[in-house]
């Protein structure tokens, strides 16, 4: 990589250079607890990770978290995996994310929208209530700390109540979106045993009612350990014998309680997308999540009470716990329940305007959609209140980002964020006082000892490396479900690197403090010895307008060769002849490497992706090395299953 310094898309300016949270933090930090005062963020970073222990105990109290019994010190154990943080501390996640309704009872906590587009408020006032409601309930039957509860629910005000209702009582959250078929969730459910599920009757996506009930009632059959199911009659349905109704559940007017748990004590079970087998049970702990959420939230996308807080996201990840986290600082937290291209692309743009949003987040591939679609946000829409655009789930390509400063507003801060279910935070990504560069992530964030090492270990600037954090984060796995001995955490991340996490991306940190994501390292193509990531593949050829979507392959053959197809979805009424297929292998040639043009361009009905839309890379590989499709994924977590019968069938002709 290029270690000129290009010219940045955006700088902040002095206003917001001076407002935002991280600046008034550094010098705060600075006076009350050794911070440097001079040199911004770049000298903020270093401190913070050199002096991990006074940067976490200088978050928890500018952020005034209220510890009930205090840590006799922050971090007693840094080794990893095992870190122990604040040991004998205890708190309560929800306790702090209801805290704004003391002050500002009668103001929007959240703003839920369906497809018709028009935002529906639940006031802070309401939101506690329902929740005091709910857990007192919770505790009538009999769920108590460790319980885990599950949620089957969609992306509406109903879920964040239970969420916190849950998190209340010192319950275990784990959730999954209504679009997962029955054997997907039970592929999780099943591991955690809840003793109490929240459900819908349906949910509403493209214009469509979709009737769930023949699945709830699966989940009710097979998951045995529970012992109450609430219903939430989203289409209207009544309320199926032996569950309770929701309505019933929360219309006590009742303060909340709050259990006072440890501060490792488990918050929610997340899951990873298990394209190859069950999917891994990732416990997180209140207090963890509570520290990252503030650093993240408050810190990185400078958020506070003014704000409103949007990103298109399913309850089935990471991103849906991220965006309630919204409400520790105070944030009104924007929920949009259904399609993002529903009546017609620019539908999240609609909705950000709708709800005056602030901050709004998305994926890197519906920003690509717009482009396709000539959307065009700022022309059609009134985005004033919009001061950043963040995006995650896939590298955003550097014509994303120029469109987004085209299409949107020249003074946007982009925000291109990296991180992972595993510690539910970004690695990563935004900072409201930094520069962005086109196709770059401005720096890694706070507290995070973020480096790219080469195959021996070795710190690597402006060169390609695997991702590796060498201090412990607070969000990181407390265990996983169900691996006693450790072994399936340990393995997942530090079993290349020992001592050092190892996520399993390709990044390349600049010598400008920025960071590159390549994509996953476990996916690499890697010809002749030199390895680039298939995200840069991506960004290269489906800038073509006839490319809808690509997947590409390499994969090690039996003889010692290498052979690397480049599958692409074309759009309607494309034709793969031989003057797309020379286009397609000269952009690769000129824009990225001739090493990496690939030997062969396939035509494909489509790009099979996890639920959560990420293209499944490993497991097509597989198939394509003559693994059996039953061995090579697993079939719960693709979001089509048929079209892996595309590949199966080329393995077998190929062979």
């Amino acid at each position: 990589m290029s270690t000129v310094n290009p010219e940045p898309l955006w700088r902040p300016d002095p206003q917001r250079l001076a407002e935002a949270q991280v600046t008034r933090f550094q010098t705060w930090a600075a006076e009350r607890h050794g911070a440097p005062s001079d040199g911004g963020y770049p000298a903020l970073h270093r401190w913070s990770v050199a002096e991990l222990e006074t940067f976490w105990t200088a978050v928890t109290e500018w952020f005034d978290v209220r510890f009930s019994t205090p840590s006799t010190r922050v971090l007693a154990d840094r080794a990893m995996p095992g870190a122990q943080w604040f040991p004998g501390a205890t708190l309560n996640y929800a306790e702090h994310a209801l805290r704004a309704a003391t002050t500002r009872a009668d103001e929007p906590a959240l703003l839920y929208v369906d497809e018709t587009h028009e935002p529906q408020p639940v006031t802070w006032a309401e939101l506690r209530r329902q929740v005091g409601s709910l857990a007192a309930e919770l505790r009538r039957l009999g769920v108590r700390p460790g319980d885990r509860v599950s949620a089957y629910l969609p992306n509406i005000p109903q879920a964040v109540v239970a969420l916190l209702a849950t998190a209340a009582v010192g319950g275990v959250w784990t959730s999954c979106a209504p679009d997962f078929g029955a054997r997907s969730v039970l592929d999780r459910f099943q591991q955690v045993e809840p003793v109490v599920l929240f459900t819908v009757d349906g949910y509403r996506y493209g214009g469509k009612e979709h009737d769930r009930r023949d699945v709830v009632a699966e989940l009710r059959g097979e998951l045995p350990t529970l012992r109450a199911v609430v219903h939430i009659p989203l289409l209207g349905t009544e309320t199926p014998e032996g569950a309770l109704d929701w309505s019933a559940l929360t219309a006590a007017d009742q303060e909340p309680a709050f259990e006072q748990v440890p501060f490792d004590h488990p918050l929610w079970v997340l899951y990873s997308s298990g394209t190859t087998g069950l999917p891994k049970a990732i416990v997180q702990s209140q207090g963890g999540i509570l520290l990252e959420h503030l650093k993240q939230l408050g810190l990185h996308c400078d958020l506070g009470p003014e704000d409103r807080f949007f990103w298109y996201t399913s309850t089935g990840w990471m991103m849906w716990n991220f965006l309630v986290s919204g409400l520790l600082t105070g944030t009104t937290v924007v929920l949009y329940d259904g399609s993002p291209g529903y009546p017609d692309t620019a539908a999240q743009w609609r909705i950000a305007e709708r709800t005056g949003a602030t901050l709004y987040g998305t994926s890197a591939a519906y920003v690509m959609a717009c482009r396709k679609a000539d959307v065009h946000p700022a022309r059609d829409f009134d985005l004033s209140t919009v001061r950043c655009v963040a995006t995650t789930g896939s590298p955003l390509p550097p014509d994303g980002f120029r469109w987004l400063h085209d299409e949107v507003r020249e003074d946007l801060w982009i925000a291109s964020v990296s991180g992972g279910t595993d510690v539910c935070s970004c690695f990563a990504g935004a900072v409201p006082t930094l520069p962005v560069y086109t196709g770059e992530l401005q720096a890694p964030c706070l507290g995070t000892d973020l480096q790219a090492w080469d195959p021996s270990g070795r710190p690597v600037i402006d060169e390609v490396g695997e991702l590796v954090v060498t201090n412990p984060m607070p969000s990181m796995p407390v265990y996983f479900w169900n691996d006693p001995d450790g072994s399936r955490y340990h393995d997942s991340y530090f079993d290349t690197y020992p001592g050092a996490w190892r996520h399993g991306d390709w990044i390349t940190l600049t010598s400008r403090g920025s960071v590159v994501i390549h994509g996953r390292s476990d996916s690499t193509l890697n010809r002749q010895g030199v390895r680039m990531g298939s995200a840069d593949i991506y960004e290269a050829v489906e800038r073509l307008p006839e490319i809808r979507e690509s997947l590409v392959i390499g994969i090690e053959q039996p003889d010692g060769g290498y052979w690397m197809p480049l599958f692409v979805h074309l759009t309607p009424g494309a034709v793969l002849d031989q003057a797309l297929l020379d286009r397609i292998k000269q952009t690769i040639r000129e824009e990225l490497s001739p090493r990496h043009v690939p030997d062969e361009v396939i035509e494909v009905p489509g790009v099979p992706h996890t639920l959560t839309g990420k293209r499944i890379e490993v497991p097509v590989k597989r198939l394509l090395q003559g693994t059996p499709l039953e061995k090579a994924v697993n079939p719960g977590s693709i979001d089509n299953l048929e079209l892996l019968h595309f590949y199966e069938n080329l393995a077998r002709k190929r062979s």
